[in-house]
């Protein structure tokens, strides 16, 4: 990860833990050849368009810019799982993450805007100071960028 980010995520993993919570980084920085090698298992097993739907194309992914990691906690076996949304350490983060820079990146019901489904797990992060308005409008990442932007 990128020093900031992973400074942050070290200091969201410390107050989770003083809140009683354990979170662990599942995966962060991927190559673009490591991309590859999943996005090609996933279209193997899933087909293309079901992987693109859970799976960045190499190259496009979030992994690659340092910015984004993956999180997962013992309630829910270290697995990648939409359940991790419903355990105590998942709602932590979710009510939590913006205060030290990151948003959950694939909210539930915006899969339409986000291109991704719901995936509780995977935090980005944007900035101590974006994050938290963010967090409080109830955008995603497309959402805030066209908003700045002036577009509707």
């Amino acid at each position: 990860m990128r020093e900031e980010a992973a400074e942050q995520f070290h200091l969201l993993v410390e107050a989770a833990g003083a809140a009683g919570h354990t979170l662990v980084m599942t995966t962060a920085y991927r190559s673009y050849g490591f991309q590859q090698i999943l996005w090609d298992n996933y279209v193997a097993a899933e087909g293309e368009a079901a992987a693109t739907r859970f799976s960045a194309k190499p190259g496009q992914s979030e992994h690659q810019s340092g910015l984004a990691v993956d999180v997962s906690a013992p309630s829910v076996d270290y697995k990648l799982t939409t359940a991790f949304g419903e355990t105590e350490e998942g709602k932590w983060l979710a009510e939590n993450a913006s205060r030290f820079g990151f948003i959950l990146r694939f909210p539930e019901g915006k899969e339409e805007i986000t291109g991704y489904q719901y995936e509780p797990w995977h935090i980005r992060y944007v900035g101590k100071e974006v994050a938290p308005l963010i967090d409080r409008l109830g955008l995603t990442l497309e959402e805030y960028l066209e908003w700045i932007s002036g577009e509707e």
